[in-house]
């Protein structure tokens, strides 16, 4: 064991279901991870079943990393199943939706 580890500056961890959670938009729901100093987070977004995005959802300032975590999520263009990474370029957008619920890892390396 290596104790030290857990002493470095911005070393942490958190439990998701510990995590802060805030309601977007009905039935989705997002909880923040972990937020570094330039404004970087990661989060996990939450879909209940038959749940989208009241409009387009714009990459800005920078790009979207998107991990599907559990269930299906649809971007408005096609159905990404668990296990899928999506990569969403700075200025891009998507209509997130999902007909079976989903959770999403998302990661934002501008803030």
């Amino acid at each position: 064991m290596n104790p030290e580890i857990l002493d470095q500056e911005g070393y942490t961890s958190v439990a998701a279901g510990e995590a802060p959670v805030r309601e977007l938009f009905p039935g989705i729901r997002l909880r923040r991870l972990w937020r570094g100093p330039s404004g970087a987070h990661a989060d996990l977004l939450e879909m209940d079943p038959g749940t989208s995005w009241p409009r387009r959802d714009v990459h800005e300032p920078g790009p979207e990393e998107v991990y599907v975590v559990r269930g299906t999520f649809h971007d408005g263009a096609r159905e990404y199943p668990a296990g899928t990474f999506l990569h969403a370029p700075a200025g891009s957008w998507h209509v997130p939706n999902s007909p079976t619920g989903c959770t999403l890892f998302l990661f934002y390396p501008e803030g």
